[in-house]
């Protein structure tokens, strides 16, 4: 009897143990805004690419919440790299995800405010300029290549249609804002459909990311949220069949921080020049999180 029970411990350990290892590594980070040094520190960091920006990750599964856009003046390096890098870490059994911040959204539809001079002059000569295109003739000279690029159907656009707003993976949900209880009824796939097709081109900008507190933009879970906050979130995550959500969005001046029970997790620590802030990426295998530092 002793045996017996020695031995279905044994196999109960042994099991759990085959499915913790089984558990994919993943990689968080948040905004980058226009680094690209900081880009490559953070990807290295977590083991993603080599010093030459080749994907060794093998099958690493690596997610940027957003914010590739503004503050910086690398911005189409940044999208470029990022694309390639889905390529190559689909190659090699891994997966590469950046997902669309506020950032995204308003360089999309033409909101500008936080372009650098820099980021203006990177886009130059990037896409023909029709002169009789009247869009563009509605935005000052200096700003027109990069409207180019950008505006729904062009050809930045279109890269960015390839990001996810919301993106789930198993039990963890990324996202650069937040997920609130209307956008789980209103369908996540949905609002990932409807906005890729907007980036596309191919229809207007969908109402749930244009007004309120969309998921780009809301900063309930990343704010200190209160008990209220972790209320909502708890139902969100029940809604949606996961244990915890990953956000950026806003800094975190301690770094890497958790809240609501580790329920959610704040992955912007302003790790770009702009903010001047400490490096770190969080690695996530099963329900084990660990902060990475330089």
């Amino acid at each position: 009897m002793i045996q017996r029970r020695v031995l279905l411990l044994l196999f109960l350990y042994l099991t759990l143990s085959a499915c913790a290892s089984s558990a994919p590594r993943i990689i968080a980070f948040g905004d980058v805004h226009g680094d690209l040094d900081a880009t490559r520190r953070a990807l290295m960091l977590g083991g993603a690419i080599d010093d030459e920006d080749q994907w060794i990750g093998g099958d690493l599964i690596v997610v940027q919440t957003g914010d590739q856009l503004d503050r910086g003046d690398d911005e189409q390096e940044i999208l470029d790299l990022f694309d390639r890098l889905r390529l190559e870490s689909a190659r090699a059994g891994g997966a590469f995800y950046a997902l669309l911040g506020n950032h995204e959204i308003m360089n999309v539809k033409g909101d500008l405010r936080y372009v650098t001079e820099g980021g203006f002059a990177d886009f130059e000569g990037v896409v023909g300029i029709d002169p009789a295109d009247s869009v563009l003739a509605s935005f000052p000279p200096s700003q027109r290549a990069r409207i180019a690029a950008f505006l729904p159907g062009r050809p930045y656009a279109r890269k960015l249609a390839e990001h996810f707003l919301i993106l789930q993976l198993g039990d963890n949900v990324f996202v650069h804002g937040g997920v609130l209880p209307h956008h789980v009824d209103y369908g996540i796939d949905k609002i990932n459909a409807e906005t890729q097709a907007w980036l596309r081109g191919e229809v207007e900008r969908p109402g749930i990311i244009k007004d309120g507190e969309t998921p780009q933009w809301t900063r309930l879970y990343s704010d200190e949220p209160d008990a209220s906050a972790c209320q909502t979130l708890s139902a969100v995550l029940a809604g949606m069949g996961a244990k915890r959500i990953f956000v950026g969005h806003t800094v975190q001046e301690l770094g890497i921080t958790s809240f609501c029970d580790s329920s959610v997790w704040c992955l912007d620590v302003g790790l770009a020049a702009h903010y001047g802030g400490e490096m770190q990426v969080l690695e996530i295998v099963g329900d084990e999180m660990r902060v990475l530092k330089e």
